[in-house]
C-alpha cells in the first residue's frame, strides 16, 4: 500500500476560497469544524500563501485573553499595530470574542481576520449575534477521498479504500502506518476530544450517556432510528435524547438523513438515520477495526461512507442539494436520494455487485433517475 504523505501536502479543498475571501470580502472569516480535523494546519497555509504580515493568536495564551475580551479598542488597537493579517486559533477559548471581533472589524476595515473554532464557538450565540452580516463561515470535516483525489489516481485511492473504510480519514490517521497508533489515536478522539466542545458548551448531567448513544447509532448505521427506543434503553427522556442528537450533530460527530416523502399515506416520513462524519470514530465506538474479510457490517460501513463522502463533495463543492432516504410503508427502500431543484436522484448503495431494478413505487412517483453505487463506480459520485 501506498504511503501517504504529510498532510501538509494534501490540498484542502476550501484554501483557495478562504484566500480569496480574505482578501476580497472585507468580513471576518471563520472556520468552524471537529477538533483535529486539521484547521490549523489549513490556515497556516493559508497564511503562508498570502504572505501577510501575520498576528498569530493562540487562545491558550493569557496574554491575549484580556486584550481579546476586554471590549476597549485602545487595547484592540495597540495589539493589532502594524499587522495586515489576525489569526485566532481556537477562538471559542476567548470570552466576549463575538462583540471584540465586531469592533476590530468595524474600526478598523483594513485588517484581515481569519478565526478557527470548534462547535461550541458556533453554538455559544457568543459570535452569531455580534458578528451578524460581518462573517463569512466556513466549514473544514475529516480529509475528503476527493482531496485525497488530488494527490492519487483511482488506482491508488482504491488501494487505499479498505484503510478509508476502516479508520476513517483524519488527518493524523492517514499520516500514520502503524494500525496499533491508529488505534489509540481514535480512542483519544473518541473519548476526550468529541466531548470537549459539548462539555465546554453546556452542563450535560449524564455525560457517560453519550458515549452509549453513539455506541447505539453505530450499532445502527444505515437503520432507522427510534428516539422513544434509544430513550428506553439509555434510561433518558425523549427531550434529553434529542438534545444529545442535536448536540453531536453540531460537535461533527454524526450527521441526520431524514425520510424523503411527498405521499404520507404511502411513504414513511417521520423517521430518521444517523450517520458518523468519520468511519474511524464510528468502528472504535463499537471496538470493531477488524478487516473487511472479517465483518459481517461491510453493507451499513460502506453506505456509511459513501453518504459521508457525497457530503463532503457537495459543502466543499457548493452545491445545493438535500439528502434524504425513501421507504414506503410496504418496505421498499432507497438508500440515499438527492433533491436538487426539482428534481429527485435515486441511489441503492450496495458494497457488492447489485442488479436491482428502480422500484416501480419510485418511478412513477418521482421519476427514473437512479444509479447503483459500488465499487466500480463509486469514485465519480464523491469524486
Amino acid at each position: 500500500m501506498p504511503l501517504i504523505p504529510p498532510i501538509m501536502e494534501i490540498n484542502r479543498l476550501i484554501k483557495t476560497q478562504l484566500i480569496a475571501d480574505l482578501s476580497n470580502l472585507g468580513k471576518v472569516v471563520m472556520l468552524y469544524g471537529p477538533r483535529q480535523a486539521g484547521k490549523t494546519t489549513l490556515s497556516k497555509q493559508v497564511i503562508q500563501e498570502m504572505d501577510l504580515k501575520t498576528l498569530m493568536v493562540n487562545a491558550d495564551q493569557s496574554k491575549y485573553l484580556e486584550v481579546l475580551s476586554s471590549r476597549d479598542l485602545g487595547k484592540l488597537r495597540s495589539l493589532v499595530a502594524g499587522y495586515e493579517l489576525l489569526f485566532i486559533d481556537e477562538g471559542q477559548r476567548i470570552p466576549e470574542i463575538g462583540i471584540n471581533l465586531k469592533i476590530l472589524h468595524d474600526e478598523l476595515p483594513e485588517l484581515k481576520i481569519l478565526v478557527t473554532g470548534s462547535s461550541s464557538f458556533l453554538l455559544s450565540g457568543r459570535v452569531s449575534e455580534s458578528l451578524a452580516g460581518r462573517k463569512k463561515i466556513y466549514t473544514l470535516l475529516p480529509v475528503s477521498m476527493q482531496e485525497l483525489g488530488g494527490i492519487y489516481n483511482a488506482f491508488e485511492l482504491n488501494d487505499q479504500l479498505e484503510d478509508r473504510l476502516i479508520f476513517g480519514s483524519y488527518p493524523e490517521v492517514i499520516n500514520t502506518v502503524n494500525h496499533s497508533a491508529r488505534e489509540e489515536y481514535l480512542h483519544d478522539i473518541s473519548s476526550s476530544f468529541i466531548f470537549k466542545d459539548i462539555l465546554e458548551l453546556e452542563m450535560i448531567k449524564y455525560p457517560l450517556k453519550i458515549r452509549d448513544l453513539l455506541r447505539l447509532l453505530a450499532y445502527q448505521t444505515g437503520s432507522q432510528v427510534s428516539i422513544h427506543e434509544l430513550g428506553n434503553k439509555l434510561g433518558l427522556n425523549r427531550d434529553t435524547v434529542e438534545r444529545y442528537l442535536f448536540l453531536l450533530e453540531q460537535s461533527f460527530v454524526i450527521f441526520k438523513l431524514p425520510a424523503f416523502s411527498h405521499n404520507p399515506r404511502k411513504e414513511i416520513s417521520k423517521s430518521q438515520k444517523y450517520y458518523f462524519y468519520d468511519t474511524g470514530i464510528r468502528n472504535i465506538l463499537i471496538g470493531n477495526m477488524k478487516p473487511l474479510s472479517e465483518r459481517n457490517d461491510t453493507g451499513a460501513l460502506w453506505e456509511n461512507f459513501i453518504i459521508a463522502e457525497r457530503r463532503k463533495y457537495l459543502l466543499y463543492n457548493q452545491k445545493n442539494a438535500n439528502g434524504y432516504f425513501w421507504r414506503t410503508y410496504a418496505g421498499t427502500e432507497i438508500d440515499y436520494v438527492e433533491e436538487r431543484m426539482t428534481d429527485f436522484f435515486a441511489y441503492e448503495i450496495k458494497s457488492g455487485r447489485s442488479k436491482k431494478r428502480i422500484p416501480v413505487s419510485w418511478s412513477e412517483g418521482y421519476g427514473s433517475n437512479y444509479q447503483i453505487i459500488n465499487r466500480e463506480n463509486y469514485l465519480d459520485f464523491i469524486l
